[in-house]
């Protein structure tokens, strides 16, 4: 199978079986990327980084710079238009077929089944990149087994750096909203978790 259409594939899969919007998209996207070998952990974990902080949806970025860095410009393609297709064809039928579908009892019992679940789907994936970026662990099991070695104490395996940054960027968001009475821009703590990473990393790195 070409690289085209295996791009294609996963994310017209991926785009059709995925709820919760572009957030709800990050477990299968990673899934994905990792059992092919596109990316690696702490690469995927830049990914989303780099896909908040460029305009567009979430998830739309995620599957062009993957199609990108696959195959280039045709594999961006193929790989952005998998992800939008189903939701496209979807919501054609949906608005000729249907009118006030979310009124529908059956489509509210559904949806209030699926929100949870997005909910679970994120968070789980928020706790395994947590464990991946401060412990350099892939799973939430490792860092467990890892601790548990009688040679490794916590400072052995977390990375005071990752800590540090990730403590400063809550405290100014939470700073922010309370003084301002409004949520910060996600782009503006991206900028000062870059500049706070070359700081820790290249000056004491």
């Amino acid at each position: 199978m070409s690289i085209y259409l295996q791009l294609f594939l996963n994310f017209l899969k991926i785009g059709a079986v995925s709820f919760g919007g572009g957030y709800g998209m990050i477990p299968m996207v990673k899934e994905t990327v990792l059992e092919n070998g596109w990316l690696l952990e702490e690469q995927f974990a830049d990914l989303i980084g780099v896909a908040e902080s460029t305009p567009g949806p979430i998830a739309i970025n995620m599957a062009t710079y993957i199609g990108s860095h696959e195959g280039g410009f045709f594999g961006a393609v193929c790989s952005t238009v998998g992800v939008v297709l189903p939701a496209l064809i979807i919501m054609l039928i949906i608005s000729a077929v249907i009118r006030n579908l979310f009124k529908l009892s059956p489509v509210k019992n559904a949806m209030s089944g699926i929100r949870p679940c997005v909910a679970a789907l994120i968070i789980g994936t928020a706790l395994t990149m947590a464990v991946s970026q401060f412990f350099s662990l892939s799973t939430v099991n490792a860092f467990i087994t890892k601790l548990k070695a009688p040679e490794n104490g916590l400072f052995d395996i977390i990375d005071i750096r990752k800590i540090i940054i990730f403590v400063i960027v809550i405290g100014i968001a939470t700073g922010y909203k309370k003084l301002r009475k409004k949520k910060i821009s996600p782009i503006l703590l991206i900028v000062i978790s870059a500049c706070l990473g070359m700081l820790a990393f290249g000056v004491l790195g």
